[in-house]
Order: structure tokens, then C-alpha cells, then sequence
């Protein structure tokens, strides 16, 4: 989704719909090393190189541990939203010299609306129709 999304996807204002996934691991532990390595794979063809690469998923782990750790599907939401926040506006801010408080705010924004507004209304809908359920 993050490739195919490429426009929206990359850069320091961006919006990654695949970001809804992160809060799987919240329901499936095996879905961690599954968006870190998804993460690497999009990272790829991000045009930040290696260093995306690395950072950028080393922020997807960090928080879908969390996410798989947390009491509820609203607390597991926020740490994608806090990781990727200070993880990719640094990296964004470090790269390609852009401002480090406005980046972190605007990756934290479409994290946000990624997780909040696609991600809690979608695991709500998968658990309504009894889907996925939290192990």
C-alpha cells in the first residue's frame, strides 16, 4: 500500500493508509516481524536509502512492541503514532534539513489519522464481525 500510495506515502508531510496495520500486533504477536520487515521492503523505494531503511523500521518495531503490550486498541494506537513522530522527524529533520519540530508534528499528524481515523474503525469492524479477537 505505501508503494502504491508513493505521493502521500514519503516526505515530511505525509499520510501512509498502510499505517492502519500497525496496530495489529495488538491482536497477533506474529504481526510484528511482519510490518518490520514490510516497513524495510516500502522504506526501499522511499528514496531516503539506507538510513530509512533502518530508522524507519527500527520505528515500526518499536512501536508494534508496544502496541502488542498495551490494554487497550486506543493506547496501542498512540505509540506509532509517538514512535514515528520523534523517529521519522528526526530522520526527515537530519536528511534532508527540513524543521525538526514542525516534521515530528506533521508525521505525527498523519500518523495519527492513519491509526485513528482508518486504523481503530477498522479493528472495531473486524472485531464486530468476530474476525480477529485479542489473544
Amino acid at each position: 500500500m505505501t508503494v502504491v500510495l508513493a505521493p502521500i506515502s514519503y516526505g515530511p508531510i505525509q499520510f501512509r493508509v498502510s499505517e492502519a496495520l500497525t496496530l495489529l500486533p495488538f491482536y497477533f504477536p506474529e504481526a510484528i516481524p511482519g510490518l518490520f520487515i514490510g516497513c524495510i521492503f516500502a522504506n526501499f523505494f522511499g528514496g531516503f536509502g539506507l538510513i530509512d531503511m533502518i530508522f524507519g523500521s527500527l520505528a515500526t518495531l518499536i512501536a508494534a512492541i508496544l502496541t502488542r503490550k498495551s490494554r487497550n486498541i486506543f493506547i496501542g494506537a498512540f505509540w506509532p503514532v509517538i514512535s514515528n513522530a520523534i523517529i521519522i522527524g528526526a530522520e526527515l529533520h537530519y536528511l534532508i534539513n527540513v524543521p525538526l519540530i514542525a516534521t515530528c508534528l506533521y508525521v505525527g499528524l498523519g500518523e495519527a489519522g492513519a491509526c485513528y481515523l482508518v486504523g481503530v474503525p477498522l479493528m472495531k469492524i473486524l472485531e464486530k464481525r468476530e474476525i480477529i479477537t485479542r489473544e
